[in-house]
């Protein structure tokens, strides 16, 4: 048996043929034939209003703190139980987090919890759909609407999964995608918006073109584009979108594949969690996954940490995942932790992340099952 590695970006077969026509395309910077190709495929399988590219998802989330008109002392909630780029995006403006404890069952923000958390400070609500299972968007669209506030998921993990049969990512007012090497889809670094308020479409382009009208410039909307606002260089070369591309017309079967690894893990590992030995995902009627992360936890950190070794010393790279923000120097310093932790930190020092990829093969996913069960026996 190989050395399994924890991911392997997915390769569909015509990734170098499409960045070799965007070679001979003559443009390989920004929002060319792929660039395009891509913004249409997502939009008509999303059914989204509006869809740009970014260079990152983090990129997606600063674009998306910009047109939120973030300024200093305004507040966003969000969960601690999230990657570092959810809350820079807004601290970078000036804002502060205000963080919640998240639900032990889907590690989500719990819902119940947001409620207490507003003021009237309160901008935004950033919902991160965990391991691509859908928070509980109607109470927090419901929230939102109560206390005329914006909703901007980070659906970084949340690309093709659906909520009450809507996409991840066109809920709220701004989606937020990546395409980072670790996900579903990948063009190494990348991401994109999702604009499902039409009032930031023009906005946004702007903001994306460094603060120009230049895209009005390329659509012969205007004879000469200039100044217009704040922004940045928030876009995805046409070589990234062509390697890009390859994986999105392939994202079915990709998908495909992911959620039978997936359930590969969950049924040869049930009968641990019947034994209370594990806890393992759980996935609400209200949603369908992607089959973006499979996760266990562990009853002790101390178990977490032998398992991890163990997995290792059997040629399986495994990891945990977040360290909670609130508890870091820049988490105390830029946000507060709303109400008791009961869940956050014990997540943290518990999960379990194994392989999930889509070239991993069954044999692959019957070693690492079996290596878990022997630890346990």
């Amino acid at each position: 048996m190989r050395q399994i590695p924890f991911n392997q970006f997915a390769l569909t077969g015509n990734e170098l043929k499409y960045i070799e026509q965007a070679i001979h395309s003559d443009q390989i910077a920004a929002d060319g034939l792929f660039s395009k190709r891509c913004q249409t495929l997502l939009e008509t399988e999303l059914n989204a209003n509006k869809v740009l590219l970014t260079s990152s998802g983090t990129a997606a989330l600063e674009m998306a703190a910009i047109l939120a008109n973030i300024k200093p002392g305004d507040e966003v909630i969000m969960p601690s139980y999230t990657f570092v780029s959810t809350a820079n995006a807004f601290v970078s403006r000036g804002g502060r987090c205000v963080f919640v404890d998240i639900r032990p069952d889907t590690q989500n923000i719990n819902e119940q919890l947001i409620e207490q958390a507003i003021s009237d400070k309160t901008v935004a609500i950033v919902p991160v759909h965990y391991a691509g299972i859908s928070c509980d968007m109607n109470i927090i669209m419901r929230l939102a609407q109560k206390y005329n506030l914006l909703v901007i998921e980070d659906a970084a993990h949340g690309l093709f999964s659906d909520y009450q049969g809507q996409a991840l990512g066109t809920i709220g007012d701004i989606g937020c995608f990546s395409f980072h090497e670790t996900k579903n889809y990948s063009c190494g670094e990348g991401g994109a918006i999702v604009l499902n308020n039409k009032g930031f479409v023009e906005r946004a382009e702007i903001i994306r073109e460094k603060g120009t009208d230049r895209s009005k410039f390329f659509r012969g909307e205007v004879d000469k584009y200039t100044w217009k606002d704040i922004g940045s260089s928030f876009l995805m070369s046409e070589l990234q979108a062509a390697f890009l591309y390859a994986n999105l017309e392939q994202a079915q079967k990709i998908k495909e594949k992911r959620c039978a690894i997936w359930s590969a893990y969950y049924q040869a590992l049930k009968p641990l969690e019947n034994k209370g030995l594990i806890s393992l995902p759980v996935i609400p009627d209200s949603c369908e996954q992607n089959g973006h992360i499979f996760y266990l936890k562990t009853q002790s950190a101390e178990i977490r940490g032998q398992l991890l070794a163990y997995l290792k010393q059997n040629k399986v790279h495994a990891v945990f995942h977040y360290l909670p923000l609130h508890n870091t120097e820049m988490g105390k310093q830029y946000g507060e932790f709303i109400g008791n932790d009961q869940h956050t930190l014990e997540t943290s020092r518990l999960i379990v992340r194994l392989p999930l990829y889509f070239s991993l093969q069954d044999a692959e996913v019957k070693h690492i099952t079996k290596t878990i069960e022997s630890f346990y026996a």
